[in-house]
């Protein structure tokens, strides 16, 4: 269960060990130890959503689940996603994101993953071909260079013209967010596995 106090976790001026052993060397430990702890917390919602659903879809391989710190920095938000067996090496992703403001769940495109990725981005857009308002009109849609903290609009809310690619580089993501308050009223493993399921058949449009 994920409530307001792990967005908290990320409310914080640093996340660099250098920066943190200069001006803040005491609350070291501590630190390890709250993320640790708020880590393992995500790391078991992330494990359950893939129990759930791996119930009625088996094409799903088990999730990337980030680690909370990289050597040199502890995570500015927590961040796992979900992809079919087959399609491993491809940068299409179900991404599960936790920040200081809010859960989200949405279709990305792994940046990081592109250089290795058998499909390129004017595949993955294709899930922007027809898009159903009906079906997708109450997610979000925003630019995948846009930030993670920024406000977002629902589909339902922009115009018709509104989803043109502004380059080759383009892209876009579309999801659901849960803030950061309403959190913790919420089975975050149902809500996350529902809105991964809500979005599998964009995913699967990414690889026709």
């Amino acid at each position: 269960m994920l409530t307001a106090q792990h967005c908290d976790l990320f409310n914080r001026p640093f996340f660099q060990f250098a920066q943190l052993k200069k001006y803040a060397p005491e609350t070291i430990p501590q630190l390890k130890a709250d993320y640790r702890a708020a880590w393992q917390d995500w790391q078991s919602v992330i494990q359950h959503v893939a129990a759930d659903l791996a119930q009625d879809n088996p094409q799903f391989a088990p999730p990337h689940i980030e680690r909370w710190c990289n050597g040199w920095q502890v995570r500015a938000h927590f961040f796992a996603y979900f992809k079919y067996a087959q399609y491993q090496q491809d940068a299409a992703i179900l991404s599960v994101l936790l920040n200081r403001r809010r859960l989200t769940v949405s279709l990305d495109w792994h940046c990081y993953k592109a250089d290795r990725s058998t499909i390129a981005l004017p595949q993955y857009n294709q899930w922007l071909d027809n898009l159903n308002r009906e079906d997708f009109g109450d997610f979000d849609v925003w630019h995948g260079d846009e930030s993670e903290y920024a406000d977002y609009v629902a589909l339902n809310r922009q115009p018709e013209n509104a989803l043109i690619l502004r380059d080759d580089a383009d892209f876009f993501c579309i999801g659901t967010h849960l803030e950061c308050d309403t959190i913790g009223c919420v089975d975050s493993v149902a809500w996350i596995a529902a809105q991964i399921r809500a979005l599998t058949p964009l995913y699967e449009r990414c690889f026709i």
